[in-house]
């Protein structure tokens, strides 16, 4: 994000009012604009769509709506949402759940100030940011889920879709594990534009997240281009 467009407007939320007033004030302190905090899941979900963040550092263990499902709700209500997910369990279980709801990334508690503010900045481009030792995990998942059938895919439907030769580059691109901005960077185009493509090309395909869209990629071999 270029200085041009202000600070990155960061929400927070946590159940603990001492660790959330700590992250809100350290990113604060850091440039961040933090606009606004929650200690709960339905306050979070409320919040989020008055204040309209960048980002959205975000506990998975909250009262009255798991941060699993706030992610999910905020994320279909905004594509354009980044969701990092702050936490202290490292259950692979509890990764892929944030992931396949949406979370861009997943850094444990246990990460220092610096390892935090630096998630947050690469989140807030849409690069995802993992605690080491999960990113392959993440990644590993991909893979699995492509490898299953998806019966719901009719590639031989007589009125199958028509990408444009563009959004087949960026989804093979996207389907190589390359993050939005490194997709922007290799095609010479915008972040927004690459969103861009990416929404019309998930549109178009009637799937719902990138966990299906690499799927379906993987499946047709264009990772293997």
């Amino acid at each position: 994000m270029s200085a041009e467009q202000g600070p990155i407007k960061v929400m927070v939320v946590d159940d603990h009012p001492m660790w959330r007033d700590a992250v809100a004030r350290d990113l604060a302190e850091s440039g961040f604009e933090v606009v606004a905090t929650a200690g709960d899941g339905e306050q979070a979900v409320r919040r989020a769509k008055a204040a309209a963040p960048d980002v959205l550092v975000l506990d998975l263990n909250l009262p009255r709506k798991p941060g699993v499902r706030v992610c999910k709700e905020l994320v279909a209500a905004d594509p354009a949402l980044r969701v990092l997910v702050l936490s202290a369990s490292g259950e692979h279980a509890d990764v892929l759940e944030a992931v396949k709801s949406g979370a861009t990334g997943y850094l444990l508690k246990s990460a220092s100030t610096e390892e935090l503010l630096d998630a947050v900045r690469r989140t807030a481009v849409g690069d995802p940011v993992f605690t080491p030792g999960l990113a392959g995990l993440v990644l590993g998942e991909y893979r699995r889920l492509a490898a299953e059938p998806a019966p719901a895919v009719d590639a031989d439907a007589p009125k199958a879709p028509r990408l444009t030769a563009r959004e087949t580059e960026v989804l093979r691109l996207v389907a190589k594990g390359l993050s939005y901005k490194q997709v922007a960077e290799r095609l010479v185009i915008s972040h927004r534009t690459v969103q861009n493509h990416v929404q019309n090309t998930l549109g178009k395909l009637q799937l719902h997240n990138r966990v299906e869209l690499v799927r379906y990629a993987i499946e047709r071999g264009l990772d293997d281009e």
